[in-house]
């Protein structure tokens, strides 16, 4: 080896211990918003955003917000010191709030304030105690039951977040938080044999897609096919389509909307519409609601189809004020799909044959959904779980809502 190679290769060891160095420094200062748990894993390149979900302690019954969610709200600014697990969340020159995980004492303006409970770091992110949130940053808290979600603020500077129990934002693995089950519901003295797999939402490494077929409006693709392009855990048919037309072009009917982009629109239409958010707040809402909502710019994705099955926790169909005329939905049977949300953010997806949509709503009631609507059905009827058909469709669809494990 000559001396230029010698002093290359040293001058080369010096640059890397420098950049380590360099690493180590920063890790341990200051960071804004992310206010990272102190032992998370560190997130790879590729990795979805954690959920920002307000967490519920079933001893107290009091709620912890994340503080990064509080960032930007109300002209609220967080900073985290990794170094010092202290916590500032500051609104403008007027209120400054300092706080340290674990610790039940904080300052206000100066001021020390008594916490009724210390902030903590779960699943890589700080928790504040709501209550004192809302009540230092004159932030008004409205619970919706309904929706499982509590929205912070007032006017145009609102946060919508879905809440959850603590257990319920542990990472259990894919085959506990996507589950499938084949059960047997009794509606009216017949029995209806049914598939379901079941999607608790709130656990950080589900994900929901909504998935065109062949990546484009009008085309179809199998259902199958199209799971394994994206990965899928789980998947489901989605919206009706013109499957009958010669035309190589099948146009879907209704409002899909992925990846918050809105790849088909409807007018004026009146027929139920599931959404969800980038935290999976899930939500069904009627057609006539659309814009409003996916104009407040917090929609990820939609997919409608219709009618309404359930409506917290009871039966609720009106097919004709949805809009609905084919007799295979007002008065036929046949094979049905469906999706259910539980109070609990678990997200039920179910196929069953022969029956009407009534036996439908009544089977995704008993099944435990709190709020239900029915997918295309008949031959696109289909339902794919951890690499196999749970129920197979008879024909190519035109696009499925999908679920994924990262």
């Amino acid at each position: 080896m000559n001396e230029t190679s010698m002093f290359s290769r040293n001058n080369a060891r010096r640059l890397l211990l420098l950049a380590l160095a360099l690493v180590c420094l920063l890790s341990g200062g200051i960071s804004w918003a992310a206010a990272p748990a102190p032992a998370a894993a560190a997130s790879t390149a590729t990795a979805a955003p954690a959920k920002n979900v307000v967490l519920l302690d079933s001893a107290s019954g009091r709620a912890f917000v994340p503080s990064r969610a509080l960032d930007g709200l109300n002209g609220i600014h967080v900073q985290w010191d990794a170094a010092r697990q202290q916590l500032t969340i500051a609104q403008g020159e007027a209120t400054s709030a300092i706080l340290k995980a674990g610790s039940a004492k904080a300052e206000v303006n100066g001021e020390p304030v008594a916490l009724a409970d210390a902030p903590f770091a779960l699943a890589g992110a700080t928790y504040v105690p709501l209550q004192f949130v809302s009540a230092t940053f004159n932030l008004p808290a409205e619970w919706d039951k309904a929706a499982g979600s509590i929205t912070l603020g007032q006017g145009d500077a609102r946060l919508t977040l879905p809440y959850a129990s603590r257990s319920a934002l542990t990472s259990a693995g894919a085959s506990k938080a996507i589950v499938s089950a084949r059960k047997t519901f009794k509606v009216g003295g017949r029995s209806f044999s049914t598939q379901m797999v079941t999607i608790s939402l709130m656990d950080p490494k589900v994900r929901l897609k909504v998935a065109l077929a062949g990546d484009a409006v009008g085309k179809v693709e199998e259902l199958s096919s199209l799971a394994k392009r994206h990965k899928a855990v789980a998947a489901i048919n989605g919206t009706f389509f013109n499957a009958y037309t010669d035309n190589a072009y099948k146009a879907p009917y209704g409002y899909i909307v992925s990846g918050g982009v809105m790849k088909m629109k409807a007018s004026g239409d009146k027929r139920t519409i599931f959404t969800y958010d980038s935290n999976l707040l899930a939500r069904l809402i009627p057609g006539e609601d659309f814009n409003d909502a996916f104009n407040a710019g917090t929609m990820e994705g939609a997919l409608q189809a219709g009618p309404r099955l359930v409506v917290n926790g009871k039966v609720a169909i009106d097919v004709k004020a949805e809009g609905f005329k084919d007799p295979k939905i007002l008065t036929g049977g046949g094979a049905r799909s469906a999706l259910g949300i539980t109070r609990d953010h678990k997200l039920i997806l179910l196929t069953t044959g022969g029956a009407t949509i009534p036996q439908l709503a009544e089977i995704m009631k008993q099944a435990g959904a709190y709020q239900a609507m029915n997918l295309d059905g008949g031959a696109s009827s289909g339902l794919y779980y951890n690499g196999k058909y749970l129920t197979q469709p008879g024909r190519k669809i035109s696009n499925a809502l999908i679920v994924t494990y990262q």
